[in-house]
């Protein structure tokens, strides 16, 4: 077990549907994306807690998908 992904992947959706749901429409598509990348930074923000175990993490991806992994 390296990262199991599907719950953080879901918070972070629910946390953007939390920063877009006040909005009943918006004017153009690009005010859509403009909404979600300034939800985005103001989620990051409360991101500051380590992933436990990173170096392990990474040479895992390392040996895994070597040719798509540059450092």
């Amino acid at each position: 077990k390296i990262i199991y992904t599907t719950n953080l992947i879901e918070n972070l959706n629910g946390k953007i549907r939390k920063y877009t749901k006040s909005k009943l429409s918006f004017p153009s598509d690009e005010a859509v994306k403009k909404t979600v990348f300034l939800s985005i930074m103001e989620i990051e923000k409360k991101w500051t807690q380590p992933i436990h175990n990173w170096g392990l993490i990474m040479n895992q991806f390392i040996l895994i998908f070597e040719n798509r992994i540059q450092i």
